[in-house]
């Protein structure tokens, strides 16, 4: 099912199907729970008109303590009761998890944006709402069931002429509320996106502060966040309206029964009702009907929302499209690409436009430009985790979105190190390496020493211990180990010492792959055959001694670079 297509409605029913014991004992544990809705009105009927009004006090408090016994046996089920809810909501939880990993490890290799760690937190924190509210749901639903059952089988043991004063406005109000729940769902996911829209813009305006105001946007982009705030203002409105409905259907179900009841009072004694019958038929109504469908409102109305929404939510962004046919190089790992642009939304300025760019098999090319400038979005593209909104990007001739995973290796700035052995860490990318290979690969890239403080090939890794630096040596011998020959270092060598990152870099060219490097130092430019350099206007590309001649932004990037390497080597020698 991970993936498919199912409905939330269908996903919730399966959720109750697949534990049919549990609703056995939802069930049984509900009839002692709902025990006091069918002995309040015949305890109190009977302690007045048998007992304290006919003066035998002692007859009226045995029925009450009837009702207190009823009382604690209520209170026992409930307990029963939550623990059986426990018994399907945990299951339905851990179905929700594993079908966001289940999609997570799809989109990993599937051609689309990667998800933001801020979209991964929203989904694991939706799955929470989806359990507690599916709790809530399941409690409040039978609660009321139970409970009107039982009152209605008390009136009828005790006045059946009530009901025909209680039920229409009580049945009239219910169908108003169930009539308005659509809307108030529809009114609360609408609001709930916009949220989230909110979100991420005002989380990519207060990172991206200085290029606004570098830019001189801050008009546009505040009467964007405007917009964005206003669109959540009126959906909150809306939100609103729809909730009054709510509260005139708690009013016309569960107070008006009430109003009829106390006006038909007459007419019951007139037809041989004693004052105590009709004490308990209003006891019926006011202790068990109203907060039964109170309980109801609240319930359905917020978490019965909450949880349509959340889960609607929750299985739309599980639903990967299904993985086309993938295809290995068969021209090597050259990058031919052709005219391609890109930009993040269909209205937003292009970070790449119109680029035309060629690098051959075995070539070492280093990708330089201002923070912001669309490094990262380059190397992106070229291992198709996104796709252009124009032009081609071409890997050995194959479309870089239908690229084969092992063909092809990113690494980012933040190196990706699990909890296990340094063994299955490093050949994560390529299982049943020798070890021989395993070493070779650790020597290549530098890693011999770190292997050797660890413990050795085989000794268990705790990620939290390592720096930073550290995770980026194992994740540069994973890739060496790995049999893709196209590699992209995203800053990957940004938290090594310059000879360290020397070493990795000359491993890599060594090793006839074709590299391409976003580059943090000069010295990273200067080893490379060819330079890329992204300054926003165009796009400068040849050797280290071209760009220094025909582009000024080059000499100036060049030039700050070796003032900032000056002042660290004095801060150093400090």
């Amino acid at each position: 099912m991970p993936g498919g297509r199912m409905t939330t409605g269908g996903f919730l029913w399966d959720a109750l199907r697949r534990e049919p014991r549990m609703l056995v004992r939802i069930a049984f544990w509900s009839v002692l729970e709902a025990s006091p809705a069918f002995v309040i009105g015949h305890a109190i009927a009977r302690a007045i008109d048998d007992g304290f009004a006919a003066s035998r006090p002692w007859t009226g408090m045995a029925w009450l303590a009837v009702l207190g016994a009823a009382w604690l046996v209520a209170a026992f089920g409930a307990r029963q009761v939550m623990l059986a809810v426990a018994g399907v909501v945990e299951p339905f939880r851990d179905r929700l998890l594993s079908q966001i990993v289940h999609a997570t490890l799809r989109r990993t290799a599937a051609p689309l944006e990667q998800p933001r760690s801020s979209a991964v937190a929203r989904s694991t924190l939706q799955v929470e709402l989806a359990r507690d509210a599916f709790a809530a749901v399941i409690s409040v639903v039978r609660s009321f069931a139970f409970t009107v059952a039982s009152v209605t089988l008390g009136m009828l043991t005790l006045v059946p002429e009530v009901l025909w004063l209680v039920l229409p406005p009580f049945c009239a109000g219910v169908a108003l509320f169930l009539l308005s729940l659509p809307a108030l769902a529809r009114r609360q996911r609408h609001f709930l996106l916009t949220d989230e829209r909110n979100v991420e813009v005002f989380a990519d305006v207060a990172g991206g502060l200085r290029d606004i105001t570098a830019c001189g946007a801050e008009d546009r982009v505040g009467a964007t966040a405007e917009a964005r705030v206003a669109e959540q203002a009126a959906a909150g409105r809306a939100l609103a309206r729809v909730t009054a409905m709510r509260t005139l259907s708690l009013s016309l179900g569960g107070w008006l029964p009430v109003l009829a009841l106390l006006a038909g009072t007459p007419w019951l004694l007139r037809r041989g009702a004693d004052p105590g019958v009709v004490i308990g038929a209003l006891a019926y109504v006011t202790q068990s009907l109203t907060p039964a469908f109170g309980g109801l409102v609240e319930g359905l109305g917020v978490s019965g929302v909450r949880l349509l929404v959340s889960l609607n939510r929750i299985l739309e962004q599980s639903r990967v499209p299904a993985l086309g046919p993938r295809a290995t190089p068969a021209a090597g790992a050259d990058v031919t690409i052709r005219g391609v642009t890109f930009g993040y939304g269909p209205h937003a300025d292009p970070v790449i436009a119109d680029l035309d760019l060629r690098v051959d098999e075995g070539d070492h090319v280093a990708v330089l430009g201002p923070s912001g400038i669309g490094k990262s979005t380059l190397a992106a593209l070229i291992t198709g985790i996104v796709v252009p909104d124009a032009g081609s990007v071409l890997v050995g001739g194959v479309p870089a979105d239908r690229l084969e995973p092992a063909a092809r290796v990113l690494i980012p700035q933040e190196a990706y190190v699990f909890r296990g052995s340094l063994w299955d860490n490093l050949t994560y990318l390529a299982p049943g390496s020798s070890e021989r290979a395993v070493g070779q690969a650790v020597e290549a890239v530098g890693m011999a020493a770190l292997a050797d403080r660890l413990g050795g090939h085989r000794a268990e890794l705790d990620p939290g211990s390592l720096s930073a630096g550290e995770r980026q040596l194992i994740a540069l011998a994973r890739a060496y180990l790995s049999p893709a020959r196209l590699m992209i270092l995203d800053e990957a060598t940004c938290h090594l010492d310059p000879a360290a990152e020397a070493l990795a870099e000359s491993a890599f060219a060594d090793r006839g792959t074709t590299l391409i490097v976003v580059a943090h130092r000069i010295s990273s430019a200067r080893r490379a055959q060819r330079v890329l350099l992204m300054d926003g206007t165009r796009v400068w590309h040849g050797t280290h001694a071209e760009l220094m001649r025909d582009a000024p932004g080059y000499a100036e990037l060049v030039g700050h670079w070796r003032a900032a390497d000056f002042d660290h080597e004095r801060e150093s020698v400090q």
